[in-house]
């Protein structure tokens, strides 16, 4: 699927003239991974080190962990003229107070304007107390964490050019050397999340561990991919095994054809299955370990729509709805979240669920579904550490607006609304779900669980 507008006023000429004079929206090319050379350049330019005054010394290891990734790391904003930068990573880890956010603060301001077309700001800082938590901080040190939320958030909103702002919060106990900050790090700058903008992830443990080769991280992982025949689906399968995984994909008899293809392309194994019956958790198993030995990712991508207003909703459409898009992943995840059932010596369990912004603010006509969709972001909140002593993790990502065949019969004027709702003003594409599901079956993600990843180019509802 295209966006049409975007292309006429993405190319000089008289189109691009129009929507500047009128002050359209003039989305930016993003900067996507090339699959014949993964994290090459890893950012666009050189890397940009800035801390508050307490962070030096994380400042500093973050730096070195960076020049391993052979990047031209600076901590000095001084450039070249005519030089961009590529990425700009502010450690805020030990940020005291409100206060002293300003001086990072304005050292960013300053270099905003030299940021090259699909640079990224990531920050890294602590856990601020949630609404349902008690906490021992001091008023002025929970004011400084939840302030860098409400700061990220922002400078995403102000970036151009296809840049994007997000941020690593590491729960008090982890190390900013801790797997899953490096890998949650690596992911925000590297062109993976090309459409992951405003948001904030959580690393929750050091648990985890860095892979041999960032570029194939799930080399030996054996996954299962629902819904794979089409769209955000057959994207992940592709993806999955760009990484290195071997990728069972399952999809309805209906949709054998397109689901043989496209595990061909991969040499993957394709299982036509309905995933609403009884026996499909433990089915799935059989095949996957008869092929691979074990299975150690579950990504729960298949889902239909029946949208209706609620006055005009049947109970079918919302029933038929409700038991593929979030019964069936229940009654799967009673087989495949026991211990011992997923993973191996040396792979660990992960399952990823998909889940939507409409199951986080809503949208008018989509009961049915944004109740399917919330109800799996609950699934994901409470499964959460029931496979950590395996090392796994359980997670969910929750697409925007997103150009696929589905999103593709929406009428023009809302489908375009859609698109300049977030803040990169256009829709995203499968594979940019399809990054973030991998980045979260990857061992370096082994430290995030229970968490909710928005692929959405910062959409304007909700978190």
């Amino acid at each position: 699927m295209s966006d049409t507008y975007a292309k006429l006023v993405g190319a000089p000429g008289p189109a691009q003239q129009l929507a500047k004079k009128l002050g359209l929206p003039r989305p930016a090319r993003l900067r996507r991974t090339d699959p014949t050379s993964v994290d090459r350049p890893l950012t666009p330019g050189p890397v940009l080190v800035l801390s508050d005054d307490a962070s030096t010394a994380d400042a500093d290891t973050v730096a070195e962990g960076l020049l391993a990734w052979d990047l031209d790391v600076h901590r000095d904003a001084r450039l070249p003229d005519h030089a961009r930068w590529g990425a700009v990573v502010l450690v805020l880890t030990e940020l005291p107070h409100p206060a002293a956010l300003s001086a990072p603060a304005m050292q960013l301001g300053s270099v905003l304007r030299s940021l090259a077309p699909g640079a990224r700001v990531v920050s890294l800082s602590r856990r601020a107390p949630g609404p349902d938590a008690t906490t021992n901080l001091a008023p002025a040190v929970a004011a400084a964490r939840a302030g860098v939320d409400g700061f990220v958030r922002s400078v995403a909103k102000e970036l151009r050019n296809g840049a994007t702002a997000n941020g690593v919060v590491l729960a008090d106990d982890v190390d900013v050397r801790a797997p899953s900050v490096r890998g949650a790090l690596r992911f925000f700058l590297s062109a993976r999340s090309a459409f992951v903008d405003g948001q904030l992830l959580a690393v929750v443990s050091g648990a985890g561990s860095e892979p041999a080769d960032w570029a194939r991280p799930l080399t030996g992982v054996a996954a299962v991919v629902t819904g794979a025949a089409r769209g955000i689906g057959a994207e992940v399968v592709r993806v999955l095994a760009r990484d290195g995984a071997h990728v069972l994909g399952v999809d309805v008899p209906a949709a054998g054809e397109s689901l043989t293809s496209v595990m061909n392309e991969v040499h993957g194994v394709a299982l036509q299955l309905d995933i609403t019956a009884e026996d499909a958790a433990a089915r799935i198993l059989d095949v996957a370990r008869s092929r691979y030995g074990h299975l150690d990712v579950v990504v729960h991508n298949a889902g239909i729509l029946r949208d209706k207003l609620l006055a005009n909703m049947s109970a079918e459409k919302f029933d038929d709805l409700t038991a593929v898009n979030v019964t069936a992943p229940l009654r799967m995840n009673e087989t495949f979240a026991r211990p011992g059932v997923l993973g191996s010596a040396s792979t660990a369990p992960r399952v990823i669920s998909l889940a939507s912004t409409s199951g986080i603010a809503g949208n008018r006509g989509q009961t049915n579904y944004a109740n399917a969709k919330a109800g799996l972001i609950g699934m994901t909140r409470a499964l959460a550490g029931s496979l950590t002593d395996a090392g796994g993790t359980v997670n969910a990502v929750a697409p925007g607006f997103i150009e696929t065949e589905m999103t593709a019969s929406v009428p023009p004027v809302p489908r375009q609304v859609m698109r300049w709702a977030s803040s990169l003003q256009q829709g995203g594409r499968p594979v940019d779900v399809a990054e973030a599901i991998a980045f979260l079956a990857s061992p370096q993600a082994g430290g995030i669980d229970g968490q909710v990843l928005r692929v959405c180019g910062q959409l304007q509802t909700g978190q």
